[in-house]
């Protein structure tokens, strides 16, 4: 798959992703590239291209494999029960580290942070993730700085975050960080329903 996009964004998904640390990013960033001049190109793609199902039953359908999805500019990984599985799997964690040297942000959504650091990615990174997956984090990697007062941390080109809800405040900041804060608000207020008074 081609695009003359000038950034490109890439969100795995696996069988047993928490569907929320998908689906609240794809929004704010599908939203983001049909507002942007930019024109962004977001892509939900599984390894080998096929449908997944997420941790509580709903099936995902990806536009591509990882080769479809290619070099991205921003790579996510989400979180959720399946992930576990991924920081045991080589192959995940070798695909990792060479998608890593090839993209300029990397995102990890609440347990997404567990690959990451099995990946060895976060060594010497200060991160958040979500509370019930901090000691296993440190166990993977023990010399990650874990922020655990921080729903949402920006470690320079690593964005973390504990997840659910959170991931879609890690979203805006990838529209901040390309695009500035005023198509950030605007983002989030076409995303927010406000009945006034």
């Amino acid at each position: 798959m081609t695009t003359a996009s000038p950034i490109r964004v890439g969100i795995l998904v696996f069988d047993g992703v928490d569907e929320l640390d998908v689906v609240g990013p794809h929004r704010v960033l599908s939203t983001w590239g049909a507002r942007s001049a930019l024109r962004p190109d977001v892509i939900l793609f599984s390894h080998d291209g096929l449908p997944v199902r997420s941790s509580t039953g709903l099936h995902l359908v990806p536009a591509g494999d990882a080769d479809d999805a290619g070099t991205v500019h921003v790579l996510i990984h989400p979180g959720g029960p399946g992930v576990r599985r991924l920081t045991r799997n080589r192959e995940h964690l070798a695909w990792l580290r060479r998608s890593r040297a090839g993209t300029a942000l990397l995102v990890g959504v609440g347990s997404g942070s567990l690959a990451l650091a099995a990946a060895g990615l976060l060594a010497g990174r200060a991160a958040a993730v979500h509370p019930d997956s901090r000691q296993t984090l440190l166990g993977l990697e023990p010399s990650a700085l874990l922020d655990v007062g921080a729903t949402t941390l920006d470690d320079g080109d690593l964005l973390t975050c504990t997840g659910g809800v959170h991931g879609i405040d890690l979203a805006l900041a990838v529209v901040e960080r390309y695009e500035g804060a005023p198509m950030a608000a605007l983002i989030r207020g076409t995303l927010t329903f406000d009945p006034g008074p």
